[in-house]
């Protein structure tokens, strides 16, 4: 036996029978091997657990860059604001409520410019609004002697009433719901604080002016430090779901009638595209919410000041109404009867040419979003939309139905095989509605068109090409 002793280590080895030397390790006690193993298990899960959330946070960062824009934008504020506090001039300037600007601040940044406008212009004109009023309630209330205490718990109760109540009408809700629970807060705290306050004029004018300063370093911010439009966001929004709804189209239709072999990668991107309508049925709070916002901001890129943009709420509905239209149609095509081949072969090609069609408008309404400009061609994909809805009426009316059972003797090799009404059905019924659908797109058309018009788009430069003057779509009988 012998012991060896480096690096401020001391290992003791034995000598065995073929001349090698073993390290001997001492015995562990249970109450050792229980610790370690629990402090393996506990840095185990806790590593496993932050490492988790680590890449999830990148994650976040990675898919959306606008929200660490907004991370920066929201500290760079408050650093600014912060000055007001730290720096005594400035804090004897506010009357030492600077504290008011820095939770100015952390209430109405937003991660937009359409809801930080519309939080500083609420937060402001209720301020000034319920602090004149308060003001105005203290004067009376101290005019009337005796009475001051009543006089005051009635203007706070009649006021606190109108305003809750006003928070419910609709219209008021969707803009100045904010402005309403502010007035609430700031006439509350004027009144009731003034009657044990000498100096409530100088008091109301220092909030004031705290809050008018937090308000303006979040617009300035917000406005000139990589700016997030919500017009922009809805803009972009509008045009994502018309190419959403065209790859649906495109891709239920083909899928039913064309059954291809492809890869899983292919099979999984193909899914995500069938689903798109999905994303456009669920779009409906997301556009009402940045029409909202949207009309708070200034005019910017190829936006004016009074842009429709509840013009893009109502192309936004007519899209639903075309998705709901898909989403029944995926659901026809979910049957779990059996359609013949002769069947599919009767009306694919026509019900394709139809989806085509239809999905041609979309993209074209969607490059028409994209670039502001109205489209040369969409009166000519209209027709040939309309033209396909004609051809499939036709082929629908010449389904050969049978009514009874063909004679033995009758070997016509040319005559097309007559077909059951349930053998029919299921595909009547998704003819029905991709006809359906295309009268919805031709509304979605007009819904364009009005934005087109109230947003003065400009005029394609492309040129109109071939004689497509004398076509009119046909008249069905």
């Amino acid at each position: 036996m012998a012991s060896k002793e480096g690096a401020g280590n001391l290992e003791w080895r034995i000598n065995v029978d073929n001349g090698a030397t073993e390290r001997l390790v001492p015995k562990s006690g249970p109450s050792i091997r229980i610790f370690l193993w629990l402090k393996g298990l506990v840095m185990k899960v806790i590593l496993e657990r932050l490492s988790k959330f680590m890449r999830k946070t990148w994650k976040i960062g990675a898919d959306d860059p606008a929200k660490v824009v907004h991370c920066l934008k929201v500290g760079l504020a408050l650093s600014l604001v912060s000055i007001f506090y730290y720096m005594r001039p400035l804090y004897d300037g506010v009357g030492g409520n600077a504290m008011w600007a820095i939770m100015t601040v952390v209430v109405v940044f937003e991660s937009n410019v359409g809801a930080t406008f519309s939080k500083c212009v609420n937060r402001v004109v209720a301020t000034i609004l319920a602090g004149s009023l308060g003001i105005a309630v203290h004067w009376v209330a101290n005019q009337s002697g005796k009475a001051e205490i009543f006089v005051i718990g009635c203007s706070v109760f009649l006021f606190a009433f109108a305003a809750t109540y006003s928070r419910f009408v609709p219209s008021f809700k969707a803009r100045f719901d904010y402005g309403a629970m502010i007035f609430i807060l700031t006439f509350s705290l004027v009144s009731v604080g003034g009657y044990r306050v000498d100096k409530l004029v100088d008091m109301a004018q220092e909030r004031v002016s705290t809050i008018a300063i937090g308000t303006s370093i979040c617009i300035i911010i917000t406005v000139f430090f990589c700016p997030i439009w919500a017009g922009t966001q809805l803009h972009r929004l509008v045009q994502r779901n018309f190419i959403k709804l065209a790859d649906s189209l495109d891709g239920r239709v083909e899928e039913y009638f064309k059954k291809k072999d492809v890869s899983e990668n292919e099979d999984e991107e193909t899914n995500m595209k069938l689903q798109g309508f999905k994303c456009v049925l669920n779009s409906k709070g997301t556009e009402e919410s940045m029409a909202n916002l949207a009309r708070w901001e200034p005019a910017h890129g190829s936006f004016n000041f009074r842009h429709p943009w509840q013009q893009y709420v109502k192309i936004g509905a007519a899209m639903r109404r075309c998705a709901y239209c898909l989403e029944n149609l995926s659901i026809c095509m979910n049957y779990e009867t059996e359609v013949p081949d002769q069947v599919k072969k009767h009306f694919g090609q026509a019900c394709v040419k139809l989806s085509s069609a239809s999905s041609k408008i979309l993209r074209e309404l969607a490059e028409m979003i994209n670039n502001t400009r109205k489209s040369s061609k969409m009166d000519f994909l209209v027709f040939d939309m309309n033209t396909a809805v004609h051809e499939l009426r036709e082929i629908l009316k010449t389904v050969p139905v049978a009514t009874n059972k063909p004679e033995e003797g009758d070997s016509n090799e040319d005559r097309t095989m007559p077909m059951s009404v349930h053998e029919v059905l299921p595909v009547a019924t998704l003819v029905s509605l991709l006809i359906e659908n295309a009268a919805r797109i031709q509304k979605t058309v007009e819904a364009v068109d009005e934005l087109a018009n109230l947003a003065d788009f400009k005029q394609d430069s492309k040129k109109k090409t071939g004689d497509n003057k004398a076509k009119q779509p046909p008249q069905s009988s």
